[in-house]
């Protein structure tokens, strides 16, 4: 026993090694979701994440986009395991300053956006005072496919994600930091950043069709998602792709950074991160495709334990770094 502190990770490991186990969970601590297995072969889904003011609403976001992206938050979840959100319920903690008819309305028209954007409702919740801006949803859903978990992995697997990365990253840097960038550019990098989407259809499409064997949204960082595939599923992968987005890239040469740094440890992208057989890549992609989005290959599953990245003939190391709350800064 310690009084140091922790780190989120840290923190959700100390929890769940002091709950009992529910028996035969279809997915265990640790993934994206939960789960509860019904009579029959129904499942229900289960996930809540919160977005709290401080840590997860950056300078110049509106209520009504702080509390979309609670929505999108939790479904990128759902997306990373193929699942439809069949509900919403909302828990909203304001201060003081912002228990006011203007600011309730703007939070409950971004819920209501975010909600209705995927598909789905909010049939209730809760709502407190609190020291700063808390939104906690929970999403529930169901399902009778097998879910991918983050432990499916296997050596030769593809390693795919659903879009390229960085912008968020940049966009960040952009509001709280001295960096350059066009009127065009930077709305684009600011958009990214205010506007998060999930892959929701991407999901559906590609776990529907049996073709992912492991699965993880990205919003912790591209690094950290890979190398929580790597533990879960005991492999390694080696990378020879670095997805990187043409805006994020502009901005990095612009500004004088590493655009390896804004891809890997970024965070904030909510893509999907997985892999897939190779015997079933080409009715991956094809499924992808038929719902408007893209798969990008960026490496393979190997036999040996680590995350490296072959890059312009040199190959590096890919460390298990990315956003951590009670550590990372915004």
């Amino acid at each position: 026993m310690s009084n140091n502190p922790l780190g989120e990770h840290e923190i959700i490991r100390l929890i769940q090694t002091r709950l009992s186990s529910m028996p035969d969970m279809p997915v265990p601590f640790g993934d994206d979701v939960s789960a509860i297995t019904l009579e029959g072969t129904q499942t229900v889904v289960l996930k809540t994440d919160m977005l709290v003011g401080r840590t997860d609403v950056p300078k110049g976001m509106s209520l009504f986009a702080a509390a979309r992206k609670a929505i999108v938050m939790n479904v990128s979840d759902f997306a990373s395991k193929g699942i439809c959100p069949t509900a919403v319920l909302a828990a909203v903690g304001l201060p003081k300053a912002l228990a006011t008819e203007v600011s309730v309305v703007e939070i409950a028209e971004g819920l209501n956006a975010g909600a209705r954007e995927y598909g789905t409702y909010v049939v209730g919740g809760d709502t407190n005072e609190t020291g700063d801006l808390v939104i906690s949803i929970s999403l529930f859903g169901t399902t009778s496919n097998r879910l991918p978990l983050r432990s499916g992995a296997r050596v030769g697997d593809i390693l795919a994600v659903t879009g390229r990365f960085g912008k968020p990253a940049a966009g960040l840097r952009l509001l709280l930091g001295d960096y350059k960038a066009s009127s065009e550019l930077r709305e684009v990098l600011v958009d990214a950043v205010y506007s998060p989407k999930a892959r929701l259809q991407e999901g559906l499409a590609l776990c529907g069709g049996g073709c992912v064997s492991a699965s993880i949204d990205s919003s912790d960082g591209l690094a950290w998602s890979i190398h929580e595939l790597s533990q879960q599923s005991g492999v390694g992968f080696l990378l020879d792709v670095l997805p990187v987005a043409v805006e994020a890239e502009e901005f990095a040469v612009q500004n004088g950074l590493d655009p390896v740094e804004l891809v890997l440890y970024g965070g904030e992208e909510y893509e999907l991160v997985l892999t897939v057989r190779p015997s079933m890549w080409g009715e991956a992609q094809t499924l992808v495709q038929a719902v408007g989005g893209c798969l990008i290959p960026i490496g393979k599953a190997i036999d040996k334990k680590q995350v490296r990245l072959i890059l312009g003939g040199e190959e590096l190391t890919v460390e298990p770094r990315g956003w951590e709350h009670f550590k990372s800064q915004v």
